[in-house]
């Protein structure tokens, strides 16, 4: 199986990285936290982590939603990282998902709750990386 190139990362500098998404040409910028030597100018790559997390489940539950006739339009997550030391590590992610603005059924919302742990990032990460979630509805 040939590897097809997916992102690539130069370094610009400063605890600065570009990222190009090499199918189409988005950039992305990371910066090192002001609390590890950085400026804070945008996202870290620990803060990447994060919403990879809360993305991935969001593109998953809007898959299955779209599958079952249901849409998830406007629905948000706030994201929260908590960070350890020895060794500096995401420790928890905390996601708190809010459908508050979406009509959903009883069978809708058992829907999108069994999706919470079966997505590829919530899959990939370390089982010591805690992943705390919570839907509002």
């Amino acid at each position: 199986m040939e590897k097809i190139e997916t992102i690539r990362t130069t370094y610009t500098g400063q605890l600065r990285t570009e990222a190009i998404h090499v199918q189409s040409g988005n950039k992305l910028i990371t910066d090192a936290p002001t609390d590890n030597h950085g400026k804070g100018e945008t996202f870290s790559p620990t803060d990447l982590l994060a919403t990879s997390l809360a993305s991935c489940i969001f593109t998953i539950m809007g898959i299955k939603a779209e599958d079952n006739g249901f849409s998830i339009d406007g629905a948000t997550a706030k994201s929260w990282k908590i960070m350890s030391e020895n060794p500096r590590r995401v420790a928890e992610v905390k996601i708190e998902f809010d459908f508050t603005t979406c009509v959903l059924t009883d069978k809708n919302k058992n829907i999108l709750r069994a999706l919470v742990k079966v997505s590829p990032v919530p899959l990939s990460l370390h089982d010591e990386t805690k992943q705390s979630v919570t839907i509002k509805f």
